[in-house]
């Protein structure tokens, strides 16, 4: 069999197995539903309020009855956005930025259909947000400014202290949601720091299943809900608790925050190395984010004048698991939108590849992709239209050595 190399952690990631034994129970024998009101149904009800104060916890909320339980990432962001402008109905100015997952971008669009007047705004080379186009963007009919903490495609991190102030300064009573699935359980969340009206995260970027998300929504921040009918979530989210996903996602992100200082440590070391590996010893590589800062996990190298499907194509052959971009984009034929916003050069933006590492990331498993990423570029060289350019950067890399 194959060896399997994992470095798509930024579309989903494995299970942890701790994770998994705190959800077989309320798989098997403790299935009450949590809202009845007979003994049998307390211990779910018991692991969910449980479950909702780890998730207070990993992000600093205020109160647990802040925490909305969803399915996922999209739900949340939808909940959010959606909500806020269902209740503020008066007010038809929106922000959002270019490079925002598609579960923000094409809601926005859809939004801009119905009316609403959306600004994006823009990041430079690096990805890094343009904050003084931001703070032009926010005006007195702002109702609501949807940011990403982290790039999923770059590992880019936005400000979010300081993007809250800056929306606050300009209309304290704007609200400012962050997209906060890829930083959860990669970088240190404080909501009430930085200044943060609604947050979303999803279960399955941090080691929890896929099909379990949160929303976080302070008290001061009032939604009308997605989803209509039961008690549940107090109101804001209708329908029967999923208790064990609740349950994983609640222990993932206990675990997640005990392994914070692994992750801003250890893994950053072992992302670091495959990118100075890659870099060195392959002529047409680039870093596509420069010297922003990022999340310790994601590294978005561009392979100049081949293609990225390629490149995909033959790790796949060898057992390594990488990405293009988004998982949510997968079969496009379109570059990145984040790219395409960071002006990434036409000769790289179609090689460009993500990497992304986990907690169980290996240094063999960097190794190995070390050791055999260069023989697959030069093999996907060696049949690429553009043979001078590539001999040209190639002659300009030796030079430089």
């Amino acid at each position: 069999m194959t060896k399997l190399i994992y470095l798509d952690n930024n579309a989903t990631t494995k299970v942890d197995e701790r994770v998994l034994d705190e959800m077989l129970p309320f798989l098997k024998e403790e299935y009450a539903n949590p809202s009845s009101m007979y003994d049998f149904s307390k211990k779910s009800s018991n692991a969910i309020k449980e479950a909702r104060v780890k998730i207070r916890d990993f992000i600093n909320a205020k109160d647990e009855k802040e925490i909305i339980f969803t399915s996922c990432g999209s739900e949340s962001a939808n909940t959010a956005i959606k909500g806020t402008l269902a209740y503020n109905k008066n007010q038809k100015h929106i922000i959002t930025t270019k490079v925002e997952h598609p579960c923000v971008l094409n809601l926005y669009k859809q939004l801009e259909k119905q009316g609403y007047k959306v600004d994006y705004i823009g990041v430079n080379s690096n990805g890094v947000l343009d904050l003084e186009e931001l703070n032009a963007a926010v005006d007195e009919d702002t109702a609501l400014v949807s940011i990403m903490w982290a790039n999923n495609e770059t590992g880019v991190i936005n400000p979010i202290g300081k993007i809250s102030e800056i929306v606050k300064s300009k209309n304290k009573n704007t609200k400012l949601f962050v997209d906060a699935v890829q930083a959860a359980g990669k970088i240190p969340i404080d909501v009430q720091a930085n200044g943060v009206d609604m947050l979303g995260i999803s279960g399955h970027k941090f080691h929890a299943p896929k099909g379990v998300g949160a929303l976080y929504v302070n008290s001061k921040t009032m939604i009308t809900p997605l989803i209509v009918g039961g008690h549940q979530e107090k109101g804001k989210r209708a329908g029967t608790e999923n208790t064990p996903y609740i349950v994983g996602i609640g222990k993932a992100a206990e675990l997640a925050q005990e392994g914070l200082k692994y992750e801003l440590t250890e893994v950053k070391r072992l992302r670091d190395k495959l990118e100075k590996g890659i870099l060195s010893r392959i002529y047409n590589a680039r870093l596509n984010t420069g010297i922003a800062e990022r999340v310790p996990n994601t590294s978005n190298i561009g392979f100049e004048y081949i293609e990225g499907e390629l490149i995909l194509l033959h790790l796949s052959d060898m057992g390594i698991c990488a990405s293009s971009g988004s998982a949510c984009t997968s079969g496009s034929l379109e570059p990145s939108h984040v790219l395409r916003a960071m002006n990434v050069p036409f000769t790289a933006i179609h090689g460009s590849i993500r990497w992304s590492l986990s907690r169980f990331t290996t240094e063999e498993e960097i190794d190995y992709v070390l050791d055999k990423l260069p023989g697959i570029i030069e093999k996907v060289n060696s049949i690429s239209p553009y043979q001078k350019e590539l001999q040209a950067l190639k002659n300009l890399k030796t030079a430089n050595v």
